[in-house]
């Protein structure tokens, strides 16, 4: 029946689509048997496009909504519903978790992925071994705790590697490196950034697994020298450094898994570009109550430093009430040191 209204619809001259849409919502409307879904399928339509138009083919008032969901969709292709509802409301959106998962389902836009953690250290070396320091810290404030961790990239002909250093208050890439070799220059490249993005507090301890290039000779002295302190995780036990294996997932997912980099300074532009330019400062952090880690930084900064500045202002109002040098009360009456 919905094919044969597809064909008269052709020999009419309308558009075929609109037409088995109209002819869909009559049979919802009549409480036909069929489903949308099977109706749909059998007129050779999309459901969403079902939706878009409405029952009756009127206009559905989720239209804008559907549009800014597809938009953000297609920027972040890996968020799911709470982010995406996140950044909705960012962008102004009055709207709660259950219309937008609602929509994403009419959309076939729910995010599915497939959790997998592959454990690539390998420890079994003769180089000090350092007890694990982070696994009791408990987090309140910026280079407190500095986790660092590094992965294989794939290439169109090679695999290279990036190193990486995350300021585990804020999640915030602080330090990272990609190259051809898994040598200690590479992760002491990400940890020389890192030392010179930010400032080294006393009892700043730095995190990492066991693997030869943190446990070399090279990499503890340096951390040694600026008066960090060296902390590893248990052998095979990745979930000791969960923050920076969920980072490498997000980097593949949301950025290696979608490119095909030529060679190696192609992927270290884009990958630049990512970790710079989009998950510092754009992308929408769970753990951080949904907002970026630059974002998350300045936040916390402010509130720090505001009962500081309230205490300041404070001081100075009283020194202005016991010494008015206004024009209220005569020069001879203001202290020496206030007069102009």
């Amino acid at each position: 029946m919905l094919a044969a209204h597809r064909r008269t619809a052709d020999a009419a001259g309308i558009d075929w689509k609109s037409a088995v849409y109209g002819k869909v919502g009559e049979e919802v409307s009549a409480g036909r048997r069929l489903t949308i879904e099977r109706m749909v399928k059998l007129g050779g339509v999309s459901r969403s496009g079902f939706y878009r138009l409405g029952e009756d083919c009127k206009p559905d008032p989720d239209m804008d909504l559907r549009h800014a969901i597809q938009r953000i969709a297609l920027e972040w292709p890996s968020y799911g519903r709470p982010r995406l509802t996140r950044e909705l409301r960012r962008r102004g959106w009055v709207v709660n978790a259950k219309r937008v998962y609602r929509l994403l389902r009419e959309d076939n836009l729910l995010c599915v992925r497939k959790r997998r953690l592959v454990v690539t250290t390998n420890s079994n070396h003769g180089l000090h071994v350092y007890p694990n320091l982070a696994r009791d810290m408990v987090m309140i404030g910026m280079d407190q705790l500095w986790r660092a961790d590094l992965t294989y990239i794939r290439l169109r002909e090679e695999f290279v590697f990036l190193a990486v250093i995350l300021d585990a208050f804020s999640r915030r890439v602080i330090g990272w490196a990609l190259d051809r070799t898994l040598e200690d220059e590479l992760t002491l490249a990400a940890l020389r950034m890192a030392l010179r993005q930010r400032s080294i507090p006393p009892g700043l301890v730095h995190h990492s697994d066991r693997g030869s290039q943190y446990a070399s000779n090279d990499y503890t002295d340096l951390l040694k020298a600026h008066g960090i302190k060296i902390s590893m995780s248990r052998k095979a036990n990745p979930w000791d450094n969960a923050a920076c294996e969920s980072f490498m997932k997000t980097l593949k997912y949301e950025e290696v898994l979608r490119n095909e980099y030529r060679d190696l300074a192609e992927a270290r532009a884009s990958i630049h570009r990512f970790l710079e330019k989009v998950y510092n400062q754009k992308r929408l952090h769970s753990a951080l109550d949904y907002v970026p880690p630059a974002e998350f930084e300045a936040n916390w900064q402010r509130r720090r430093w505001r009962p500081l500045r309230d205490s300041l202002w404070h001081e100075f109002s009283r020194h202005g009430e016991i010494y008015p040098c206004d024009g209220a009360r005569s020069e001879q009456s203001c202290p020496a040191h206030r007069r102009g």
